[in-house]
This record gives structure tokens, C-alpha cells and sequence, in this order.
């Protein structure tokens, strides 16, 4: 999976999170599965318990949890209108 960040504004050398509130950074990948279209991530505590969230609401998973080079465990779902979402649980230290 070739994965790209997108950094649009200054951040925390510990977190990898902005400095400033109301800012955001990102990452780019090849489209492809589900990722074929841009999908908003939500940062959660959890996957896992996201994960029963979203589906006794009625979404389904459609990339099961996985984790990104020791940064993070993504997983990806569609919820009750379709559309694709994403999870990102952060595994830095903060």
C-alpha cells in the first residue's frame, strides 16, 4: 500500500497531531477496495469498540482493523446510507 502524508499545518513532534485546534493533516493512498473515493477518518479511542458501535447501529465493516508501520490500526465502514468511513486508533504515545 504506498501511503503518503499530507501535512498542512505544524505538528507535535510526539503526537503527530496539529498544534493549533480546528487544523488538520492527513495521507493520500492509491485508490483502490473501498478506498475509491476520499473517506473521512474519525481518530478513536478504540477500533474495536467502534466497531460494535457502528454495527449494532446497523453499518457493516468493510476492511477489518490493521495496523499502519506501529502508528496506528485503521479499519474502514459503510454506514446505514453507504457511505464509507473510515477509524484510525492512534498507538504513539502521547
Amino acid at each position: 500500500m504506498e501511503y503518503f502524508g499530507v501535512i498542512t499545518t505544524e505538528a507535535d513532534p510526539s503526537t503527530h497531531m496539529p498544534k493549533n485546534p480546528g487544523q488538520v493533516n492527513g495521507g493520500m493512498l492509491t485508490r483502490g477496495g473501498v478506498n475509491m473515493a476520499p473517506v473521512i477518518t474519525i481518530s478513536v479511542k478504540s477500533v474495536d469498540e467502534s466497531i460494535k458501535k457502528i454495527e449494532a447501529a446497523g453499518g457493516m465493516i468493510v476492511k477489518a482493523p490493521y495496523e499502519i508501520g506501529g502508528m496506528g490500526i485503521a479499519a474502514y465502514f459503510k454506514d446505514t446510507e453507504g457511505n464509507v468511513m473510515g477509524l484510525w486508533q492512534d498507538l504513539m504515545k502521547k
